[in-house]
């Protein structure tokens, strides 16, 4: 008795009809995966709403320069105190403040 004599008899073989394409083409893939238009309707944002005032440029800018500028201090031992892991650490937050103020930039 054959081993193979368990499997179903209607397996893939290699002489089996069609173009033997596993996966759909990419113009079936793109029909299927159209979205759906919605039917609520969301007003566009205003463009006086998108502009961020003038100053909020300068402030990043200047957050991040005052960052390094306390580093390069801190390592030149000219900050009060002398070399002390406070002042890297206030450089970090204000770094990181500038990033903050960065996201909210239009």
């Amino acid at each position: 008795m054959c081993i193979w004599a368990d499997y179903p008899s209607d397996m893939a073989t290699s002489g089996s009809k069609g173009s033997g394409r596993v996966t759909p083409s990419a113009k079936a893939a793109a029909k299927a995966t159209r979205p759906v238009q919605s039917d609520r309707y969301t007003p566009p944002i205003d463009r006086s709403q998108k502009v961020s005032p003038k100053w909020q440029g300068y402030l990043i800018i200047g957050l991040f320069l005052l960052g390094v500028l306390i580093v390069i201090l801190n390592y030149a031992g000219v900050l009060p105190g002398g070399v002390n892991n406070l002042w890297l650490l206030a450089a970090i937050g204000s770094i990181f403040a500038g990033l903050l103020v960065a996201t909210r930039y239009h």
